[in-house]
C-alpha cells in the first residue's frame, strides 16, 4: 500500500476495501430489482419500454443509490420526497418491518400522478430493530383514471395517494387494493404491475439487509456517509475549475397544449467557486395545458439531470453528487406549479429545459457541451377497442430522436430524449400483436441530424398502417425551436406527422388530442435530429463519403450543407431482379433510392443518389426484390 493510500485508510471511518464491496453492492442490488421487474411485470410499458426505476434511499429519505438504467426523472428526486413525506406522516415509530407505503401525491413529487412510488423500510442488526434506509421503486401506472390530456386540474386527472399503506407488517390491505383496482381501465396489467413492484421492494429491502448484517450495521452507516461525502467532492472538484460567471440562454416550446404561444424557457446558471446555481426565473408561469410541474418533480429534476450530464457524469446519482447544485425558482412557474395545478404531461417541456442549461454552459465548458437533442417526447398515442377481445387498449409509441454532437464525435441516437435514459422501444411484434396497426416501414431519416464539422445525430421514420378504428393523440413539440447547433453547428430537422387518410386528404400534424383513425389510414412519424458541432465546412471529407454511403445525407444535403457535389460514383456491379438479369444499356433501376441509368456502358453505371437501404426495386412499373453482388466499391466518391 503506498502512502497516499494509507493516508486515506486512515481517514475513512472504514477501510477502502470494504467500501469499494458496499459501494458497488447497492449499485448491484437496486441492479438486480431492475432486471427482476422487466422479467415478472405485466404491462409491456414497464417490462419493454421500462418505465420505472429503482433507488434506496437513507433513513432520512436521501438518496443513495439507483439502478443504472432507471428513467432518471423518477430517481432524481421522487423516491426520496416520497419516503420523506411517509416519514413526516407515520413517523419511525408507526413504520414496520413488512409495511409497503404507496405515494404518487402531486404535492409531494410533483409529476403526473402514474408515477407512483411504492418502498418499504429496512430494518438490519441482530434485533431488526435498527432503520438503515428504505427501498424505493418508482413504476408508471398504466393508467388511475382521468382524462388527461384534457385536465383542466390535477383532480381530473385520476387517484391520488398520499403516503398510503398498501402493506401492513407483512399483511396486504385488501380495501386498498380494492380502490386502486377500480380505479384503473387496465386492472389486470395494473395489478399485476404492482405485485411486480412489490416483490423488487421486498427482495431489494432483504438483499439491502443481508449486506448491512454482513459488514455490521455501523460499518454499513458509516459507507454510506463516506459514498455521500465523496460523491459531493467529486461533484464540487469539477465545478471548481470551470470559471466563474452567469451564463444563459433562451429556448421556448412551440405552446402548451392549449393555445398558441410560445412558452419560454429561459435559464441562467451561475458558477460561483465550487457551487453551480440555476435560475428558473425566466421560465414561463404556471400553463393552462397539462405540462406543469412541482419543484422537486419539475424544476429540481430538470436541474439534476443537467448537471448529471455535465458536471458528474462520472459519479454516481445519489444526494451528495448533488449538494453543490442550488436553485432559484419562485412559486407559480412552470416548473414549479401549485400542487392542484393540471400535470398529466408534465415532462414535456423536460428535454428543453435540460438543453437550454446545457446550451447555456457553451462558453463554460466548450469541450463538453453538445448540441441541442431533438428534445420532444414525440410521442403518438393510440386508443381504442382491441380487435381480437374487443377491450379497451392505450398504446403509448413514444419516439426516438438524434442527439446532439459534441467536440470529439457525431451525435448519437435515435435515442430517447434525456429526460428518458434506458428506455426503450416495445418490439413491433408485440405491438402488431396487441394493437390495430402494421408497422411497414421503421428506417433512419435521412438528413435530418444538424450539419457540422461533427454531424448531429438522425432521428428515424416510422410508418403505421391502421387496420382498426382508434384515435390517436399526438405530442411533439421544438417544431419552431428546433435543435439547435453549437461552436458554428448548424441546427437539426424537428419532427412531423403526416396523416394519409383513405380519402386521399394528406395532412400535417404536431399535437392532437384524438384524432380520430379508420381503417386504411395511414400515419408517417418522423422524428427531429440532433444539433451539429462546429462549421460544417470542417466535416472530413470521409465522414461525408461514408454518410453518402450509409444514406445519413443525401446527396442534395451533401452540396448544400458541406459544399460537396457527388459528380459519380462507378460501380462495377452485376445484379438480379425478380424477372431475371436487367441490362443496363436499356433499362432504368431504382432500389431504395439507388438509380441506375440505362444509357451507361455494360458494366458501369452512374448513380444519381445513395440511399442502399431498400431491398426492392422498381423496373418497369412494377416493384421486384433485388440483391446486388459485388464488388460494390465507394470508398473513392469523388467530390467537387
Amino acid at each position: 500500500m503506498n502512502s497516499q493510500s494509507q493516508t486515506i485508510s486512515r481517514q475513512l471511518p472504514i477501510d477502502p476495501i470494504t467500501l469499494e464491496v458496499i459501494r458497488h453492492g447497492l449499485v448491484s442490488i437496486t441492479d438486480q430489482i431492475d432486471a427482476n421487474i422487466t422479467r415478472t411485470a405485466f404491462s409491456p410499458y414497464v417490462y419493454e419500454y421500462k418505465d420505472f426505476a429503482v433507488g434506496l434511499v437513507s433513513a432520512r429519505g436521501e438518496l443513495i443509490a439507483q439502478c443504472t438504467g432507471g428513467m432518471p426523472v423518477f430517481v432524481a428526486d421522487s423516491v426520496g420526497m416520497a419516503v420523506q413525506d411517509g416519514l413526516a406522516t407515520y413517523g419511525r415509530g408507526r413504520l414496520n418491518h413488512g409495511d409497503v407505503i404507496v405515494c404518487n401525491h402531486a404535492a409531494i413529487q410533483g409529476q403526473h400522478l402514474n408515477n407512483t412510488v411504492m418502498y418499504t423500510p429496512i430494518f438490519a442488526g441482530p434485533m431488526r430493530d435498527q432503520l438503515i434506509g428504505f427501498f424505493a421503486i418508482n413504476v408508471h401506472w398504466i393508467d388511475i383514471g382521468g382524462s388527461t390530456p384534457r385536465s383542466s386540474d390535477i383532480f381530473m386527472e385520476g387517484l391520488q395517494l398520499r403516503s398510503i399503506k398498501l402493506w401492513s407488517k407483512g399483511k396486504p390491505i385488501e380495501e386498498v387494493y380494492r380502490v386502486i383496482e377500480n380505479n384503473t381501465r387496465f386492472p389486470e396489467e395494473l395489478l399485476g404491475d404492482i405485485a411486480a413492484q412489490h416483490a423488487g421492494c421486498m427482495l431489494g429491502r432483504d438483499l439491502t439487509t443481508a449486506l448491512a448484517d454482513k459488514y455490521g450495521v455501523e460499518t454499513f452507516l458509516a459507507a454510506v456517509t463516506v459514498i455521500l461525502d465523496q460523491s459531493e467532492a467529486a461533484a464540487r472538484a469539477q465545478i471548481r475549475v470551470l470559471p466563474d460567471g452567469v451564463y444563459s440562454h433562451d429556448a421556448f416550446l412551440d405552446n402548451d397544449g392549449e393555445g398558441d404561444e410560445p412558452v419560454p424557457i429561459s435559464v441562467k446558471v451561475i458558477i460561483q467557486d465550487d457551487e453551480i446555481t440555476v435560475d428558473y426565473s425566466g421560465v414561463a408561469d404556471q400553463v393552462k395545458g397539462c405540462y406543469n410541474s412541482g419543484y422537486y418533480g419539475g424544476g429540481r429534476t430538470t436541474a439534476r439531470v443537467a448537471f448529471k450530464y455535465l458536471i458528474a457524469g462520472s459519479e454516481p446519482a445519489n444526494e451528495g453528487t448533488f449538494r453543490p447544485l442550488k436553485l432559484i425558482l419562485p412559486e407559480g412557474k412552470l416548473l414549479n406549479a401549485a400542487p392542484t395545478a393540471p400535470m398529466g404531461n408534465y415532462s414535456q417541456p423536460f428535454p428543453t429545459v435540460i438543453d437550454a442549461i446545457i446550451k447555456a454552459l457553451e462558453k463554460a465548458m466548450p469541450e463538453r457541451v453538445t448540441g441541442a437533442h431533438f428534445g420532444t417526447f414525440s410521442g403518438v398515442r393510440f386508443r381504442g377497442a382491441r380487435l381480437d377481445n374487443g377491450k379497451p387498449f392505450d398504446c403509448h409509441d413514444s419516439g426516438h430522436g438524434g442527439w446532439g454532437a459534441c467536440a470529439t464525435h457525431d451525435g448519437a441516437g435515435p435515442f430517447r430524449t434525456m429526460a428518458h435514459g434506458d428506455t426503450r422501444i416495445i418490439p413491433v411484434e408485440l405491438q402488431e400483436s396487441m394493437y390495430p396497426y402494421r408497422i411497414a416501414e421503421f428506417s433512419l431519416r435521412e438528413d435530418s441530424g444538424g450539419p457540422g464539422k461533427f454531424r448531429g445525430g438522425l432521428g428515424f421514420r416510422k410508418r403505421y398502417d391502421i387496420l382498426g378504428p382508434c384515435s390517436l393523440q399526438a405530442m411533439f413539440d421544438r417544431v419552431q425551436c428546433k435543435p439547435w447547433g453549437v461552436a458554428g453547428g448548424k441546427e437539426a430537422k424537428s419532427g412531423q406527422i403526416t396523416i394519409l387518410k383513405q380519402s386521399g386528404e394528406k395532412k400535417i400534424m404536431y399535437k392532437s388530442k384524438d384524432y380520430p383513425l379508420e381503417p386504411g389510414d395511414t400515419i408517417i412519424v418522423e422524428t427531429g435530429g440532433g444539433g451539429g458541432y462546429g462549421p460544417p465546412s470542417e466535416r472530413p471529407r470521409e465522414l461525408i463519403e461514408r454518410d453518402l454511403r450509409s444514406g445519413y445525407v443525401s446527396a442534395d444535403s451533401a452540396e448544400r450543407d458541406y459544399g460537396a457535389r457527388a459528380r459519380s460514383l462507378t460501380v462495377n456491379r452485376s445484379f438480379e431482379t425478380g424477372s431475371g438479369s436487367l441490362n443496363p444499356k436499356s433499362e432504368h433501376f431504382e432500389a431504395g433510392g439507388f438509380k441506375l441509368d440505362g444509357n451507361q456502358t455494360k458494366n458501369r453505371a452512374v448513380v444519381r443518389s445513395l440511399d442502399l437501404a431498400g431491398l426492392t426495386g422498381r423496373l418497369d412499373g412494377r416493384l421486384h426484390p433485388c440483391r446486388f453482388h459485388g464488388p460494390f466499391d465507394a470508398t473513392n466518391l469523388p467530390y467537387d
